[in-house]
């Protein structure tokens, strides 16, 4: 593992922060005195490097030292300890305490980022528009047989299997999706229904599915089933 500087940490509660856990200790445990000696030892450590160290990590080795000073000077007033304001070590224990529980809130947080781009995601669009006519000319078949024959379609794949695979987000058009099925149609008048998932991935699958149902409705296709639950067909109208 390479080196640590002083920009790998965001601040000096930070690089405390890691000097504890390096010590195995917990913060209400942990020796001001060893950290203050690797604190001042790690500072020194950046000067001889020539490295800027920011005046905020001077001001904490400075508390460092002053809290050390403390604990070595004996206490000529031990019966007014009760009358004295916040001990500094406490303070500065309660300050890393308070640090320690941002940090890992701000980690949790970026975990959940990560896998939400693992989603594709699209706006809720209602279907309703389809439902209100049939989404074929031949009067054989509506929008639940297509639905149907989706579904199907869909647990024959397994789809619905978690994929371990990232997902990038990128926009799928469905206009684009429609062009490239009406060029299909161009070199067979009829195809399966099923033959236009060449790739299930979630994004190509909804956009091929609304393409269809949107070429359906300003009928450009025609769709057309054998026998009851049989293939469906798409047809192109001439």
């Amino acid at each position: 593992m390479d080196k640590l500087l002083i920009g790998d940490f965001e601040g000096p509660l930070d690089l405390l922060l890691h000097l504890i856990k390096k010590s195995k200790m917990e913060i209400f445990d942990v020796e001001i005195s060893e950290i203050t000696k690797e604190y001042l030892n790690f500072i020194s450590e950046m000067n001889e490097m020539n490295l800027d160290i920011a005046s905020e990590y001077l001001v904490m080795a400075a508390e460092l030292i002053e809290i050390k000073s403390r604990k070595l000077l004996p206490n000529k007033d031990e019966e007014n300890t009760e009358e004295e304001e916040i001990n500094p070590e406490d303070e500065l224990k309660r300050r890393l305490m308070e640090y320690k529980k941002y940090k890992d809130s701000t980690q949790e947080f970026r975990s959940l980022e990560e896998k939400r781009f693992s989603y594709y995601t699209k706006a809720p669009e209602s279907l309703q528009k389809y439902s209100k006519e049939k989404i074929e000319n031949d009067g054989s078949l509506g929008i639940n047989d297509l639905l149907e024959a989706f579904q199907k379609l869909l647990e024959r794949q397994e789809y619905n299997k978690p994929v371990n695979t990232k997902i990038a987000r990128k926009e799928l058009s469905v206009k684009e999706r429609i062009v490239t099925i009406r060029d299909i149609l161009k070199e067979k008048k009829k195809i399966n229904f099923v033959e236009l998932f060449d790739d299930f991935s979630k994004p190509y699958v909804v956009v091929t599915f609304l393409s269809v149902l949107e070429m359906a409705k300003n009928r450009e296709i025609t769709l057309k089933q054998d026998n009851n639950f049989g293939n469906i067909y798409l047809e192109r109208v001439d």
